[in-house]
């Protein structure tokens, strides 16, 4: 299976412009988009994600075309089989850490959570080690458990893709690279494609993989 993307974007903001135009293939395992503040890294997934529309092209993973500017096709994003994790975790800070992951399931608004939900949100909080934090809220929580819950979240709606938007970039040093050793031993358990976006070295030398770099709007090569 293979995420294929070939989008235009043109975007403004006063007298600043910003032209998007990105084009590449992930077939592997885990694959980052590299790049410096302001490349339009994020963009990128958000556009990925249907939160951003593209003024043209295609996106398509395995059989199913999320964007067609051709055919006029555009999956929303809660009809993607996409996992996203944005920047800032975007956790509901009303909900309990339980009832974020349960809103992952598209189900929330319902009256009663299936005994099947229920199993799998107790799975992803096994699984990510919260369950000692299932009715605490966001504002109680370390960063660390914020995007375990966040992760755990984007993992309930059975994705067939993991989309990490600077998932490190929020928190301090040591628990960067902590952070780094837990989603190392979360690609064992998974088993999905990640694309993750970075300005950090590190995370390149960390996870010893080739990286799509990424220069004002555009795929400017491959770099290991």
């Amino acid at each position: 299976m293979s995420l294929t993307v070939d989008i235009r974007k043109n975007l403004s903001d006063g007298n600043r412009k910003f032209e998007l135009d990105v084009q590449f293939e992930f077939s592997g395992e885990f694959q980052v988009l590299y790049g410096p503040s302001g490349a339009g890294k994020s963009l990128t997934l958000r556009a990925l994600a249907g939160l951003l529309k593209p003024d043209s092209g295609k996106i398509s993973f395995a059989n199913t075309v999320y964007f067609d500017s051709s055919s006029k096709k555009y999956i929303p994003p809660q009809k993607r089989n996409l996992g996203y994790v944005p920047q800032s975790y975007g956790l509901f800070p009303h909900l309990t850490v339980r009832k974020n992951i349960e809103f992952g399931l598209n189900k929330f608004f319902r009256f009663t959570t299936s005994q099947k939900d229920k199993e799998t949100v107790s799975h992803l909080m096994n699984l990510f080690e919260i369950e000692e934090t299932s009715e605490s809220y966001p504002k109680h929580l370390s960063g660390g458990q914020k995007q375990r819950v966040a992760i755990a979240r984007a993992l309930a709606r059975d994705p067939k893709i993991l989309l990490l938007d600077e998932p490190f970039a929020a928190l301090h040093t040591d628990l960067r690279q902590k952070m780094r050793e837990e989603l190392k031993s979360l690609r064992n358990k998974i088993s999905m494609p990640i694309l993750l976006i970075s300005h950090d070295p590190k995370d390149l030398e960390y996870f010893g993989t080739t990286a799509l770099y990424m220069e004002d709007g555009k795929i400017i090569s491959n770099r290991s």
